[in-house]
């Protein structure tokens, strides 16, 4: 039997939560939002809240723990999305960009460099304001990721 294919919001702060619900009841995925606060859900979508506890990465750890090949997973962290990626899941960006093995080495130097920058006084801008064309580029993103997966056999539904 192949693996159904599971999604998993990294949901403290992704502004994509309602796209990833109707993109996975449209092909009944089940969703785990995974946050270190209640949030509410909707009751028509399979979706199971995760409340984990408060601490730097309890969230991502829980994620990364269970997360798997045929699996997605919605994050802004690129240090959770390394770790998703180099366990043969899919990580997408709420603006639709996805982590793929091939940029997330780039991706990660890069946040560590404004990292560095920021902690030595440097002044770095912050990320752009997240805009219509993001959401319709993550909703594009979502709907091709699952229907790769599918067609690599995972199950939907």
């Amino acid at each position: 039997m192949t693996k159904p294919i599971l999604i998993y919001i990294d949901a403290d702060a992704c502004p994509v939560k309602d796209e990833t619900y109707k993109v996975a009841a449209r092909h009944g995925i089940k969703v785990f939002l995974v946050a270190n606060a209640y949030i509410a859900v909707p009751r028509d979508v399979e979706v199971e809240r995760v409340v984990v506890p408060a601490g730097l990465d309890v969230a991502d750890d829980w994620i990364a723990e269970r997360v798997q090949e045929g699996d997605l997973v919605i994050t802004a962290d690129v240090p959770l999305a390394a770790r998703v990626v180099a366990k043969g899941a899919e990580a997408i960006g709420p603006n639709g960009k996805p982590f793929t093995a091939a940029s997330i080495g780039m991706q990660l130097a890069t946040r560590n460099l404004m990292a560095d920058l920021r902690e030595a006084g440097e002044i770095t801008r912050g990320p752009r304001p997240f805009s219509a064309r993001d959401r319709s580029e993550f909703l594009q993103s979502l709907e091709r990721a699952v229907q790769r997966l599918k067609r690599k056999g995972f199950l939907a539904g």
